[in-house]
């Protein structure tokens, strides 16, 4: 074992030993909470629990090389690292074990992520940022193995556009000129997955400043590393990912896990290639343990063989650790033993003090259920029922806000025939407790600050008195020109969106203009492209990231729906990524060019919005909105409007489509018609040829599908008509039954119907190639002519016969 570790020349032996001495401390302790926290589990205070033992002592060298403004994009084996950048404490490790639901108790998640899962905050209360630039930050993780990588290539390129992109200097706060590291750590059967590899090759490309940390103990939960990876070595199977005089690539470093100095020196060295010369650094940190196992679910010694058991106790880094400080005179047998002890002490306290924190309120709750319910029982002709409710909720000597709420909630029934005051302050207390308990759940999906965009008004398009009609695709081009000149942090990124200026050249010129790290091409990789944009957007910039088709955003949808669209949720509002998601689809033939899966999108990205603007005028208002406010979007143009002629208006980059807000397009008295985006064409020419038959149709368009009709003005026009149809080229169920139910269910708009509401949609399949595909796949303007010929056929039969 190595015994002289570089280290900084002006450090004195006793100062070095001082700074040792404090790494071990810091490792014992995140043992000891390991252990103490599974033993939690077991005893069922916890639901569940994952930890970081084995990891301890790496997770210590890569903390001394991790500064200022630097970002870890990493997974649930980390507490050691947080804990020794100053963000992690006892107390708090035990509050996220807990699920305490108080951000200040637990500040990772305030509850809402199982214990292990780290983030730090990067929002004041007011929702604007911090100076990230000043303090340690880490992305909030999730659990799906490898779903940090993409983000973590955006984290990384952000650095980059910091360092060489002009008229950001007013963003300092984000960045020291682009000399942030992003730093990820993967498990070694986490790099199986196809986003490892995704985000390993998109960083060569790039070339940014990013470490991945492997942490190799040679298994995934149960599984051998034969079984995972090829040669069982991630490193040696990259060898060709290496940087050499022929072709950038990556530096690779490889460091036993328990061997204290090599691993200082390691770190020291990936820091200062990746931070001065931008090249990605992968460090294969071998010959680790898990001394638990995976998880609380399981023990290993199941899977695992006496030698290798024996191996892990020998090589447990702590263990290594104690033996090379022992060696070299950093402390002694009597020294260290003593240190162990009061850590141990330390780490019993802590969980003590978050248990009794986490309590303290929910005993509260219980005393204020327990008098309200015994003021009823003396009131209620029920009182033994009421008692026996009453009874059982003080004997929980632990109470959790489901069981008070509960008794309150069924001591109610007993008396629905009773009226008195009792009953009346315990109605008050259910009602209070719920507004107050539900948000500590459910805050924060989206923004709930003043200036969010469903608050940025309508500013509409102006025009001169000769204007003239163009392709849209220009309106849309010259206001992402206006949009790039008003706003230098603004940039965009996608498969051919740079060089050629996208495949309809919404983009023309855009990247001559703006230069190519602000307007550029990207390989056919979905999901790195939204972890680009999702990362880059939480460091500050504005990114518009763009997947060709609407199609293909099912590469990217893991990614946005596990990470992007719970960002704001699962940090309690304490970090957010203002990215911009911009597509195309709708009405085109093929199974593959057809994209219309909007039920899906709209069940899966709930926290961020769905805009279909039904052309490209729309679609650059909904651009200028949200770049005025500070939440994710996907905004999906029509793929057959960029040739469709527009006017073009004189206020880019200025004019606004509101945000949750219908249009009514045409109005009408038989019928309201609600739809969206190319099929919305269609109704207009449907309602057109209705109009010569007599029947008057009323033609909404929703412009957003997330959020959907705030004002609740569809419901004002089914008033109105009383009937509705609901059409859309989604498949049966989707998006289309989405709507009706925000009509029929939100918006009570059953009470005004004299038939039965329905829905058009496509059918079940995607369309078939060729121009007859859409027709027969989609719903056409004779579909929605019959459609509601027949519904008024049913309602007034002699004006209307029936037509087939």
């Amino acid at each position: 074992m190595q015994t002289n570790p570089q280290t900084n020349s002006d450090l004195s032996f006793e100062d070095f030993k001082t700074e040792v001495l404090n790494d071990y401390k810091i490792a014992v302790t995140s043992r000891e909470c390991s252990l103490l926290g599974r033993r939690e589990v077991l005893t069922g205070k916890a639901k569940f629990g994952i930890f970081g033992d084995g990891k301890e002592v790496p997770q210590l060298a890569w903390a001394k090389s991790f500064k200022n403004g630097d970002w870890r994009s990493g997974y649930y084996r980390d507490q050691t690292f947080m804990m020794a950048i100053g963000q992690l404490t006892i107390q708090q490790f035990f509050a996220g074990l807990y699920g305490h639901t108080d951000i200040n108790a637990d500040p990772m998640s305030g509850g809402r992520q199982m214990g292990g899962h780290f983030a730090t905050h990067s929002l004041n209360e007011d929702g604007s940022w911090k100076n990230l630039a000043a303090q340690k930050n880490s992305s909030a993780d999730i659990s799906p193995t490898a779903g940090q990588m993409p983000r973590l290539l955006g984290l990384a390129q952000a650095s980059k556009i910091f360092r060489n992109v002009d008229g950001l200097d007013n963003l300092s706060h984000f960045s020291e000129k682009g000399n942030e590291v992003a730093w990820g750590t993967i498990g070694n059967a986490s790099t199986s997955e196809g986003l490892f590899w995704e985000t390993i090759n998109a960083a060569g490309v790039l070339q940014v400043p990013m470490v991945i940390n492997v942490w190799d103990d040679e298994y995934g939960i149960s599984v051998h590393a034969k079984h995972q990876t090829t040669k069982e070595n991630i490193s040696e199977i990259l060898k060709g990912f290496q940087r050499d005089e022929v072709g950038k690539g990556y530096e690779i470093i490889r460091v036993n896990g328990w061997n204290y100095p090599a691993l200082i020196e390691a770190y020291q060295k990936a820091s200062k290639i990746a931070r001065e010369e931008h090249v990605p650094v992968l460090i294969h940190v071998r010959e680790l343990t898990q001394p638990q196992g995976h998880s609380t679910s399981g023990s290993h010694e199941r899977y695992k063989s006496k030698d290798r058991l024996a191996w892990e106790t020998e090589y447990d880094c702590n263990n290594q650790m104690r033996i090379w400080m022992l060696e070299n005179n950093m402390a002694t047998e009597d020294e260290l033993t003593a240190i162990e002890k009061d850590i141990k002490k330390q780490v019993r306290d802590g969980k003590k003090a978050a248990w009794e924190a986490f309590l303290s309120p929910q005993k509260q709750e219980q005393n204020e259920a327990v008098t309200l319910l015994t003021n009823l029982a003396e009131s209620s002709t029920n009182k033994n029922f009421i008692e026996k409710i009453k009874n059982e909720l003080v004997n929980e000597k632990e109470p959790l806000r489901r069981n008070i709420a509960s008794s309150a909630r069924k001591a109610l029934r007993y008396v629905t025939n009773e009226d008195s005051a009792e009953k009346r302050q315990l109605q008050d207390w259910i009602n209070n407790y719920i507004e107050t308990i539900q948000p500590k759940f459910s805050s924060d999906l989206y923004s709930e600050q003043n200036d969010n965009a469903k608050t940025i008004q309508e500013v509409k398009p102006t025009y001169d008195t000769n204007v003239e009609e163009v392709d849209a695709r220009l309106v849309l081009r010259d206001n992402f020109d206006a949009i790039f000149n008003k706003h230098p942090e603004a940039l965009i990124f996608g498969e051919d969106a740079g060089k050629i200026g996208d495949v309809n050249q919404g983009l023309e010129g855009m990247q001559e203009k703006y230069g190519e790290l602000r307007v550029s091409d990207a390989g056919i990789r979905e999901a790195t492209i939204l972890g680009q944009g999702i990362g880059m957007a939480m460091r500050g910039l504005r990114p518009i990231a763009e997947i060709q088709y609407l199609d293909y955003i099912l590469y990217a949808l893991q990614i946005m729906s596990d990470d992007l669209v719970t960002l704001r949720y699962r940090t309690k509002g304490k970090q957010k990524a203002p990215l911009i998601v911009r597509t195309r689809g709708h009405r085109l033939e093929g199974v593959w060019h057809s994209g219309s899966q909007m039920g899906g999108l709209v069940h899966l990205l709930r926290g961020m919005y769905i805009l279909v603007p039904r052309n490209m005028t729309k679609a650059a208002g909904f651009y200028n909105t949200l770049l005025a406010s500070d939440e994710p979007a996907l905004i999906v143009e029509c793929l057959n409007g960029y040739r469709l002629k527009e006017k073009m208006p004189t206020n880019l980059g200025e004019f606004k489509t509101p945000i949750g807000v219908v249009e009514t397009i045409k109005e009408g008295n038989d019928i309201t018609l609600v739809s969206y985006g190319s099929t919305l064409r269609i109704v207009e020419e449907a309602a057109k040829e209705l109009q010569q038959v007599g029947i008057d149709a009323e033609v909404i368009d929703v412009q957003s599908l997330l959020p959907l009709d705030l004002n609740k003005d569809m419901v004002k026009s089914v008033a109105k008509t009383n009937r509705l149809l609901v059409i859309d080229e989604d498949v049966p169920g989707g998006a289309s039954s989405y709507i009706l139910s925000e009509i029929l269910d939100n918006q009570n708009g059953y009470k005004y119907l004299d038939s039965k509401p329905q829905t058009l949609a496509a059918k079940a399949h995607r369309p078939a190639y060729g121009t007859d595909g859409d027709y027969f796949s989609k719903p056409s303007a004779e579909d929605i002519f019959e459609k509601v010929y027949d519904m008024m056929h049913e309602a007034n039969p002699s004006d209307f016969p029936k037509l087939r």
